[in-house]
């Protein structure tokens, strides 16, 4: 599984400000779920190649009283999602009796801490960190400063040194490479579970009619049509008898950590509910992840004709974006197109993993630009000059030339959509690079400073022999 980091500590020591660090421009927050406070923010990171999964929780104490408790607890609900805490404290403020409770509760949990000392910026650290071994964590304090960005690379291979890679993490009874991992993602109380039943034909989830019942994904490899494939099913509902009176909650955690883990996704909607902004902050979660992606539409059966047309309507308004993704109107309670999914889950998985030549792509690249010539910009033509593919899964194009920098969104958009439709492309998202090439002549003296030049130094030759 992918690492989990929860940031923990006091009001403005500056979780906020490693959270952006780690995030970067990976920065996509998943804050309005349901349930969760405005202080408890999640996004996703990445150490070169290796993602993971930042939790910003709000200011503790350990004195709050009344709704500032409740929004603590919240934060301190974020310990137990995580597998690796950042204490973060104040050099500045030094040590406190707010620490001193953080640090008690956490010495309980058993997880890995990092005790961090943030704003050490012209403060001797020798001096700092010894005030700080008094809250009696096992990791020897750590000096930061989280708003120059020192010490921060530092802090996350440490937090991350005791995990394994992802890809290694899952032990699954088949063979990878021809294996398509389909994460089955949504709201709570949509239908994951019963969809996931109706996919594989038999009771393997256990399906209880209540919402957020569910922490742990569940992985369920099996073959259909001699192609293996494994179900993530991240709200696998446990079995009544160990289902609580009260509503537990949906875990944000381990829903991040199937869609990292899969090829495909298909995004489950409640036809009945209509697009609601929490499907949004999910779509957009799965987007960024650049996985294959597949939405289906849920109790559809249950709709009257009027209804059918409402919903239609609101798809082709909010999801315009989206018409390179099969959407499918189903029953996953009756059954009704549900087998239609898997034609799109395997087209989307082999599209996002094709491979192209760059003589192809550059092909593609001259076609377009025939079609539709870039903007002139200062007087100059932008000039796309070749392409090359720079990855899969989801598929990178690499677009080389001079100006790029200054190519329009419009037209990176009408790039992307005459590539896919060159490509056929269908089901994953497609990304693209612009390099720009640099000029050999740009540090060059023009043609006319070169004759200047020579004919100063002609004369000075003809002064100095006179």
């Amino acid at each position: 599984m992918i690492p989990v980091i929860a940031l923990v500590g006091r009001p403005n020591v500056g979780k906020s400000t490693l959270f952006n660090r780690f995030t970067r421009s990976r920065d996509a927050l998943v804050a309005d779920w349901a349930g969760l406070t405005r202080d408890r923010k999640y996004g996703e990171g990445k150490l070169g190649e290796r993602p993971f999964i930042v939790i910003d929780t709000g200011g503790i104490s350990g004195f709050e009283e009344g709704l500032d408790a409740e929004m603590a607890q919240q934060s301190l609900a974020a310990i137990d999602e995580a597998d690796v805490v950042l204490f973060i404290t104040d050099a500045q403020a030094g040590v406190t009796a707010a620490d001193n409770h953080i640090a008690q509760h956490l010495r309980k949990t058993g997880k890995k801490v990092i005790l961090v000392v943030n704003k050490t910026d012209g403060l001797d650290t020798d001096v700092v960190l010894g005030d700080f071994h008094e809250l009696g964590l096992a990791s020897d304090p750590m000096p930061i400063a989280a708003a120059h960005n020192r010490g921060v690379r530092s802090l996350l291979e440490d937090a991350l040194e005791d995990f394994p890679e992802p890809e290694t993490d899952l032990d699954l009874d088949v063979d990878e490479a021809d294996n398509i991992r389909l994460a089955i993602v949504g709201r709570p109380n949509v239908g994951k579970s019963t969809l996931v039943n109706r996919m594989l034909g038999e009771e393997r989830v256990v399906v209880y009619d209540h919402p957020g019942t569910t922490m742990d994904s569940i992985y369920i490899p099996y073959e259909r049509d001699d192609q293996t494939y494994t179900l993530i099913d991240t709200a696998g509902v446990r079995r009544r008898r160990s289902v609580s009176e009260a509503v537990e909650k949906f875990s944000i955690v381990k829903t991040l950590q199937a869609i990292q883990d899969a090829n495909v996704v298909i995004l489950v909607l409640d036809a009945r509910d209509g697009l609601v902004e929490q499907d949004m902050h999910m779509l957009g979660f799965v987007l960024e992840s650049g996985r294959g992606l597949v939405v289906a539409i849920n109790k559809w059966d249950g709709l009257d004709p009027e209804q059918k047309d409402k919903v239609k309507e609101a798809v082709d308004r909010r999801l315009p974006f989206l018409d390179w993704a099969d959407i499918h109107f189903i029953s996953a309670k009756h059954g009704t197109n549900v087998g239609h999914l898997y034609k799109s889950v395997d087209l989307a998985y082999h599209s996002a993993r094709q491979k192209w030549s760059t003589n192809q792509l550059t092909s593609v690249l001259q076609g377009v630009i025939e079609l539709h010539q870039p903007p002139m910009v200062r007087g100059r033509r932008i000039k796309p000059r070749y392409a090359h593919q720079g990855g899969s899964n989801p598929p990178v194009i690499v677009v080389h030339g001079n100006q790029l920098n200054e190519l329009p969104g419009s037209y990176k958009r009408y790039l992307e959509n005459a590539f896919r439709k060159a490509l056929k492309v269908r089901g994953t998202p497609i990304r693209f690079e612009f390099r720009v090439g640099e000029n050999p002549y740009a540090n060059k003296p023009s043609g006319k400073a070169q004759q200047h030049k020579a004919k100063a130094r002609a004369k000075g030759r003809s002064s100095r022999r006179r």
